[in-house]
């Protein structure tokens, strides 16, 4: 048995370093706080309407702004990209004040990314983020009375995977529920327009290795781990290939889309090109398709630059705005 005073001691030490941890804890947890905080961008507009849910999952949030007028406002609905893994809707705060000065209302986007579709055994994981863009763009029709939104000119626009959602939405067939007990299924989900950068336009391994041989994107799209899984299940996954690779949804009613991309100069159909996941022939392809089949597109890149029209904003002004 321990003497009294080193007892007394040996508590005293133990209270003394149970002390320190908790205080170190809430430091660290001060520490974890301050670098949430700063995660948070803050938009220079406040929105009109922020962090609205237009769905059940708590990544089903907007942000909205309303442009000033009397009549009924285009709109912009704004998809971020980060290869459905990352991002999130503050990635289009920076354009809100161009979009808003040209009397354009706005919409950025939160959606579930792979880690909800995964841990929600979404099947195949792409249905998440591409079917909650699709409920976004309901919702805001829904919303049209309140938010003063003119409900046939809505565009999209996002950036990688966040473009590759954008042309899912302006090349698939309307997807509203007419008989829905649930009014925002019931809008459709059909754009006025869409212009993208640097957008995925197949998760097609075939279309996309015979246009880039060294490109590796996609595959997570399916719950797989590579694109050589992806053929090697080619036969069971036919029809997710094929759903969810805007190209294949392409018909002579769709929208004016525009195309934007960066990467080197002088990219051509064959060859392994650095960062192939958002190479111009993605897009180059893609206009060969759209004017084949009568769809109005606007083309940009390194190689040939859109001296009219050079960038997504100022297409979607020009569109929205007829």
């Amino acid at each position: 048995m321990l003497p009294r005073w080193l007892a007394l001691l040996t508590l005293a030490f133990t209270l003394t370093a149970l002390g320190g941890g908790l205080a170190q804890d809430k430091k660290d947890e001060k520490k974890v706080e301050k670098k949430e905080e700063k995660k948070l961008p803050v938009p220079a507009i406040a929105p009109t309407a922020a962090n609205v849910s237009y769905g059940p999952d708590p990544r089903n949030v907007m942000d909205f702004w309303q442009a000033k007028s009397d009549k009924p406002t285009p709109l912009v609905l704004c998809i971020h990209g980060g290869g459905w893994n990352a991002g999130d809707k503050s990635g289009y705060y920076g354009r809100v004040k161009t979009f808003l000065d040209s009397g354009i209302s706005v919409a950025t986007i939160n959606y579930r990314l792979m880690a909800q579709a995964n841990a929600q055994k979404v099947t195949p994981p792409v249905k998440a983020p591409l079917e909650d863009a699709a409920r976004a763009l309901q919702f805001v029709r829904s919303k049209a009375a309140d938010w003063n939104i003119d409900k046939k000119r809505i565009g999209a626009t996002g950036g990688s995977a966040g473009g590759c959602s954008s042309l899912w939405l302006a090349f698939h067939e309307d997807m509203a529920d007419p008989k829905s007990d649930d009014p925002v299924r019931r809008e459709s989900t059909r754009l006025y327009c869409a212009a993208v950068d640097g957008a995925q336009v197949s998760l097609d391994p075939r279309v996309t290795r015979e246009w880039l041989p060294n490109y590796t994107y996609g595959a997570h799209a399916f719950g797989l781990k590579s694109l050589d899984e992806v053929e090697t299940q080619r036969e069971k996954i036919a029809e997710w290939i094929k759903e969810y690779s805007p190209i294949t949804h392409v018909s002579k009613d769709d929208p004016p889309i525009g195309l934007y991309y960066g990467g080197e100069k002088g990219a051509k159909v064959g060859e392994s090109r650095p960062d192939p996941t958002h190479s111009p022939i993605l897009g180059v392809k893609l206009a060969e398709k759209l004017k084949e089949t009568g769809v109005p597109v606007e083309f940009h890149s390194n190689t040939e630059p859109n001296a009219k029209l050079p960038n997504a904003t100022a297409f979607l002004i020009e569109f929205l705005k007829k």
